[in-house]
C-alpha cells in the first residue's frame, strides 16, 4: 500500500479522526491555558490553588502558577510531538488538578473538578489512540560492534 493510499485510508477512519481532533485539542488548550497562567487574561488562577498546596510550595501562589504555566505549555508540546506519551502526561496532570480542586474549599469547585475529570478521560483516550496510530518503527539491525544475539 502506498503512503498516499494509507494516508487517504486513515483520513477516512473515524478513530483516526477522533485521534486527530483530540491531539489538536490537547496541544492547543494546554499551551493557551499555560500562557494564561503568566498573564491572567481569563481569570486569576491563584484562586483555584488549594491552600494546602500553597503552604507546601515555595514562593507565592502566583509564582507557583508560573511553574504550572510552564508545565502546561510543555505538556501541550509533548502531545504535539509524542502524543503516545503526552496524552498520558496530560491525563496525570489533569488528575492532579482534579485532586487540587476537590480539596480547595469543598464543594465550591466540584463543578470544575467534574469538567476536568472529563478532560482527564479525554486525555487517556488520546494516549490510547496515539499508541494505536503510532508509526511503526523500523526493526533495529545489529551493528558491527554489537553481538548478533543477546543473552536473555
Amino acid at each position: 500500500m502506498t503512503t498516499s493510499t494509507l494516508t487517504g485510508t486513515r483520513r477516512n477512519d473515524p478513530a483516526f479522526q477522533v485521534f486527530t481532533l483530540l491531539r489538536i485539542g490537547f496541544t492547543v488548550a494546554p499551551i493557551l491555558f499555560g500562557l494564561d497562567k503568566f498573564f491572567n487574561w481569563t481569570v486569576d488562577w491563584t484562586q483555584y490553588l488549594a491552600p494546602w498546596i500553597n503552604d507546601i510550595v515555595p514562593g507565592s501562589a502566583q509564582d507557583f502558577m508560573y511553574v504550572v504555566g510552564g508545565v502546561e505549555i510543555a505538556a501541550g508540546l509533548l502531545v504535539l510531538f509524542a502524543p503516545w506519551f503526552g496524552g498520558f502526561v496530560v491525563a496525570a496532570w489533569l488528575g492532579g488538578i482534579v485532586i487540587n480542586l476537590l480539596t480547595n474549599n469543598p464543594p465550591e469547585y466540584y463543578d470544575i473538578a467534574l469538567r476536568d475529570f472529563g478532560l482527564f478521560l479525554g486525555a487517556l483516550a488520546l494516549g490510547r489512540l496515539a499508541l494505536a496510530f503510532r508509526p511503526a518503527r523500523a526493526p533495529r539491525t545489529a551493528s558491527a560492534t554489537e553481538p548478533a544475539h543477546r543473552a536473555v
